[in-house]
């Protein structure tokens, strides 16, 4: 689908054949009719946001698209990762089925990436599928969850293990809604910036340590920096392995000890970005115990999460705890945990590490 975005505003293409679609990045986007002039014509639209959300952003959305939709509906999810689960998605059927939509109707994830997520689970499962555009208001739903199709709802014995690959005609990146997230969305957020350094690009990563400061303090032309740079590796990356079946894992670097701390800590105690963060530092450990990386790069990084406001110390679950919970991640096949490690500085791959070296990482990270 070609982009139809402001002049001023930067696109970054996901290749995925007919599946393509542009990223497109620039301030005050989201309210701009001529945004989402390039979607296909539709009696109905459906806003899908949160509380905290839907005051700030929703009205200027609806009225954004009132121009090509007949109908503009919106509903309200809790706020939070707690609901992030099935009684919250059938709140977005029953608005769809309330609202005898088809299967044109196009869904709007308005939120961060709880809300990207579910809405686009929801979009997969709807009729079989109907179309829908991600709009991320958070750091972390602009630079990761928006971005490449993966779509899911929690269960009580792990995080995103109900869901599907399905991809959005379109992702709004506002970088003017980041001004109203709070400090510590932010923080979370850059963990996922981190992030691609470390798997994917050094000079990015020199980049991010140089500009930490700017990047804590939401300076407009380093968040518009990072945006772009994270969206451009990750679509290179979802370009090429759209469904996991290889490289994509290395994106998930640091999420299998972050998804187990949220897990063991009751989704929603720790945001995700604070998990991955914190998953990352015991991720690079491990990477260092495998031969990948030396104690210096571990410091070195360990210091930059630390700096952008992120815990780089784990709770006390407990190493069995730790593992069981880890051998219930995606990655995990007969119950053998995959780890994604660094082979070198600036590049990833996944592996199993034998249970007691990440009983000395848990007993160096945490508590």
């Amino acid at each position: 689908m070609p982009s139809h975005v402001p002049s001023e505003a930067q696109c970054v293409r996901i290749a995925l054949g007919e599946r393509s679609y542009g990223i497109d990045i620039g301030a005050g986007l989201l309210a701009r009719a001529d945004t989402y002039a390039g979607l296909p014509p539709s009696a109905s639209a459906l806003i899908v946001t949160n509380a905290t959300v839907a005051s700030l952003y929703a009205q200027a959305l609806r009225s954004a698209l009132a121009p090509r939709f007949g109908q503009v509906h919106v509903v309200e999810l809790p706020d939070g990762e707690a609901h992030k689960d099935w009684a919250t998605l059938n709140t977005i059927f029953d608005a769809l089925l309330g609202h005898g939509c088809d299967r044109k109707t196009v869904l709007f994830a308005l939120g961060g990436g709880v809300v990207g997520d579910m809405t686009g689970f929801a979009a997969a499962s709807y009729m079989r599928g109907v179309p829908f555009v991600q709009v991320p208001t958070t750091l972390l739903a602009q630079v990761d969850s928006s971005v490449g199709g993966k779509t899911a709802i929690n269960h009580p014995l792990g995080k995103n293990m109900i869901g599907a690959f399905y991809q959005p005609l379109q992702v709004v990146c506002d970088l003017d809604t980041l001004r109203t997230l709070p400090q510590r969305e932010v923080a979370a957020g850059l963990a996922e910036v981190i992030k691609y350094g470390p798997i994917a690009d050094m000079a990015f990563l020199d980049w991010i340590e140089a500009n930490i400061d700017a990047l804590v303090a939401r300076e407009p032309a380093a968040l518009a920096h990072a945006v772009r740079r994270s969206c451009e590796i990750k679509a290179a990356v979802v370009g090429q392995d759209e469904r996991e079946a290889g490289l994509r894992a290395i994106l998930n670097f640091g999420h299998t000890f972050g998804h187990a701390i949220e897990s063991g800590l009751g989704y929603g105690e720790w945001l995700h970005g604070e998990a991955v963060g914190c998953g990352m530092v015991m991720a690079a450990h491990l990477s260092q115990r495998l031969g990948g990386v030396d104690e210096a790069f571990v410091g070195r990084f360990t210091a930059l999460v630390e700096r952008a406001g992120l815990p780089v110390r784990g709770p006390q679950l407990g190493a069995d705890r730790y593992l069981d919970l880890m051998r219930v991640d995606k990655k995990a096949e007969a119950g053998e945990i995959r780890f994604v490690v660094l082979e070198r500085p600036g590049a990833a791959v996944t592996r199993p590490a034998p249970d007691g070296l990440v009983r000395e990482v848990l007993a160096q990270c945490c508590g």
